[in-house]
Parts: C-alpha cells; structure tokens; sequence
C-alpha cells in the first residue's frame, strides 16, 4: 500500500491509478534558458524516485516532462504571468542568437544533467513549441464556454467564473488583493485574473498565428495542452517545486477543468526550496549551485543524489558542504559492503544463511510511505552494519540474496556505482603493492602507497582484493 501527501487534500493518502496497475505522471520540466541549479536538481530527482517506488510495487508508468521553450515571462510571479520579457527571447538577444539556439543549448545541458544524477529518462519530452496548435483549441473552449475573453488581441482566463479557484494553493478569491505582487494589466476586467495568449510586441522574436492575435501563448495554458495531449483529461500524478503551487498549478486547474469539466489531477505532489548554509539560494549572495560546482569540489553527483535521499521530498532542505561530505560516506559504506559481498570466499556463502529479506521489506514500507527515504536510508545502513559485523565474524551469509536486496534498494534510492578512469601509472603502483603486501614487504607497499596518494588517488583493501578512488 502506497500513500502520497496529496497537495490538494493537505493530507498523505492511499494511492489509488485512475487505471488500474498503471500510472499517468506529469513533471513540470525546465524553462531552457539557463542552467539548471541544485534546487531544479531536487525537484526532478524526487520525481524519478516516486516513479521508481511505484514501478518497483509494480506500476507501469508513464512519465511526460514538458520543455518550457516559449512563454515563460521574467515576472512570472506578479501579475499571474502575463508581464515581463520571455525568459528565452531576453537571453537570445543579450547572446546575440536565435531563440531556438538558445533552447536547444539549455535542454541538451538539461538532459546530461539528468544522465549524470541517474533520472531516468521520461517517456516523452513535448516541447511548446510544437503544441502551439493544441493550446490554442483549448483557448478556443475556455472563451466558447464563457472562462476567458480576449481584449486588443489578448486572452485572458476569468478566474472568477471557478468559484472554487485557489484549491489548492489557498489563494482564493477572497484572499487575492490588489498589491505590489498582483499589478492589474490594462486589459484584465479582474487583477487577478492571468494570461492564455499574449499579442506579441512589434519585433517580437517567437510569434504564432491565432484568431485573436499574432503572438504567444502564456506560460500556464501549455502545460494543460502538453499534459492532457499525453496522459488524458485526468492525470494520476502531478509533480513540481513548491514555487508551482500558485499561480502556475493553480492556474492548470482551473483552464484545464473549465475546457473538461472533470478533475484534473489526483494527486498534486511538491518538494520545499533548498536553503544554501540557512539562507535562500541567489546569486547575489554566491550561493547559487550548480552540479558542475558539486563535481568541481571533489563530489559526484551520487553524493549529492545521496544527500537528497536524505532529506525527506517535503522537508526544507538545508545545503551545506558538510552535509554532502556527510552523505558521501554514506554511499561510501553501502558500496563498500556490496564489494565486500561480492568478495566473500564460497566458503562463507551460505544459501539458508542471513538474506536480509526483513531489511528489504522495511525499506519498501518507509519508501512506500511517502517516500520516508530518510527512514529508508537508516534501515539500509542498519543492514550494511550488521552485514560488516557478519564479514569480520567469519559467519556465513546468502551473499546472492543480500546482492539482490542491495540491487533493490539502490534502484529505490536512484544510486548506481560510479565509474572511475583511472591512469594507467596508478593501476600498476596498485598492483605492485599488491604483490609487495603478498610477499609481506610492508616498507615498499607503503612507499606506493604514498605515492598513490600523491597523485590524487587512494588505495582501499577490501577481502582478497583492493579498489582506487580518486581523493
């Protein structure tokens, strides 16, 4: 039995598919305009792990995650979307290049992004730029069934006609007011009131035809027209940044129920902001974090993966380089065991012997239960201790079956060992230590050794065998 914490209920509940044993999942995907920082990062690792603990309880998923490639206006967060530059054209013309450059650029950093932090890949990336077409038929009902109506070739969605608007983020009508944060556009009849298509400005660079105006659709309606144009009119699950909640979900609700008139999403699911050493990630402050930074200090992107398994999808996050390290010795030891199991002599395996099956179960109740990962880690290296007391002991283990538990959990957790290319020069210092400890000639193994260590690399012995890291 999954349960999820249900942004529209305010509550974990019982999962329960539209369909049955199938599950339809929207991520809100990247605007393409810039690189991606730690905070993105959180936000689409929690959703490959929710889809990994619904595929490992035997769900089969399918995932859209949008590319924001038009629409997205600098001040998205005042006026409901409808004021500033686009985020993509501004930075074509500070770069003196074509929007789609631009977009193109930022989408492919996007995806290697995800490749490194072991997201695995969505079904289907739509881009809205190609769904041009659909967001303007929606457009097209909402203004036929009387929720919008266009002024001086802009469209605006009438929020007032949803008596139940601000469901889910709390901003109802009745607590929307006229403010620094809400400036009333020439063309709205209510302040509050947002965006489907916007007239494009003369020299304008990303325009389309419509039959109100020449211009570009607003931000919100495209994820409504690329969601239900993959999952249907009702989705399963609905995933982004607490920074989505209003206006942008909001806004998906009520254009998207007005057009079907059924409910949009089931199950509403956001992760909280990190916080940089308990401060707001900005650049003014130099504490803006890419993964590019992470690597650059000595980390992969399995310690960071591993930090955020850490830390629970709905619990304010905390940055700090001594977290990380923290979390990084974390991946260390359960991979360290696994080498270790994989080195036990035939002797020491043992069919009917400790499996670790109770350790499993109780990984997959905490996963289960809203993604308690933080549980599900202190339940695995509760396992890889006593496995480690069971190794020094000499007792024997089902090494098959405890592999395959750790296989299990490191699908649930997202975590895959991580190659390391090391110089031909250190492989051989390595392997003549080895001999030299095999002939008990302690003086020269720990002369290469050091040697190891001053190229940058450490030389750890697990049984029968050793392995390289790099420091």
């Amino acid at each position: 039995m999954i349960t999820l914490y249900n942004t529209l209920s305010k509550k974990k509940e019982i999962f329960e598919s539209l369909n049955p044993g199938k599950v339809g999942m929207y991520v809100c995907g990247p605007t393409v305009y810039g690189y991606i920082h730690i905070g993105n990062i959180r936000a689409y690792t929690f959703a490959d792990t929710l889809r990994r603990v619904l595929e490992d309880a035997g769900y089969e998923v399918r995932m859209i995650k949008n590319i924001t490639d038009v629409g997205h206006l600098t001040d998205d967060d005042i006026a409901q979307g409808d004021s500033g530059e686009d985020k993509i054209e501004k930075k074509a013309l500070a770069e003196k290049k074509t929007p789609a450059e631009i977009a193109l650029f930022y989408e492919d950093y996007f995806h290697q992004k995800e490749a490194l932090m072991n997201i695995e890949p969505a079904h289907y990336f739509p881009r809205a730029t190609a769904h041009v077409k659909q967001m303007i038929h929606l457009i097209e009902e909402l203004i036929q069934k009387g929720h919008a109506y266009e002024k001086n070739g802009n469209v605006f969605l009438d929020v007032t006609t949803f008596p139940d608007y601000g469901k889910l983020s709390g901003n109802t009508l009745g607590n929307l007011k006229v403010g620094a944060r809400l400036e009333k556009h020439p063309d709205k009849k209510n302040p509050w009131d947002f965006a489907l298509w916007l007239k494009a400005p003369e020299g304008h660079l990303m325009h389309w035809t419509s039959p109100w105006s020449e211009g570009y659709p607003g931000w919100h309606i495209e994820c409504s027209a690329m969601s239900m144009e993959y999952l249907g009119d009702t989705l399963d699950i609905h995933t982004g940044g607490e920074d989505n909640i209003f206006p942008h979900h909001e806004a998906e609700i009520v254009q998207s129920e007005g057009v079907t008139e059924k409910p949009f999403v089931r199950y509403f699911m956001h992760t909280r902001h990190i916080l940089v050493s308990g401060e707001k990630m900005s650049k003014s402050k130099g504490n803006f974090y890419t993964l590019e930074d992470i690597i650059d200090k000595g980390f992969s992107p399995m310690d960071f993966r591993m930090l955020l398994v850490s830390t629970h999808y709905r619990s304010q996050m905390n940055f700090t380089w001594e977290s990380l390290e923290q979390a990084k010795k974390n991946k260390e030891t359960l991979f360290v065991v696994t080498e270790k199991l994989s080195a036990i002599p035939n002797g020491q395996d043992n069919d009917t012997a400790f499996d670790g099956e109770d350790f499993l179960i109780r990984v997959r109740e905490a996963m289960q239960d809203d993604l308690n990962s933080p549980e599900a880690l202190a339940v695995t290296l509760e396992l890889a201790k006593k496995i480690h007391t069971l190794l020094d002991k000499n007792e024997p283990i089902n090494r098959t079956a405890l592999t395959l538990v750790f296989e299990k959990i490191f699908f649930l957790f997202g975590l895959k060992q991580e190659e390391t290319i090391i110089p031909e020069e250190i492989s051989a210092f390595a392997e003549a230590r080895e001999k030299a400890r095999n002939k008990k000639d302690f003086a020269e193994s720990d002369r290469l050794r050091d040697l190891i260590i001053e190229r940058g690399y450490k030389i750890e012995d697990i049984p029968g065998s050793y392995r390289i890291k790099k420091l």
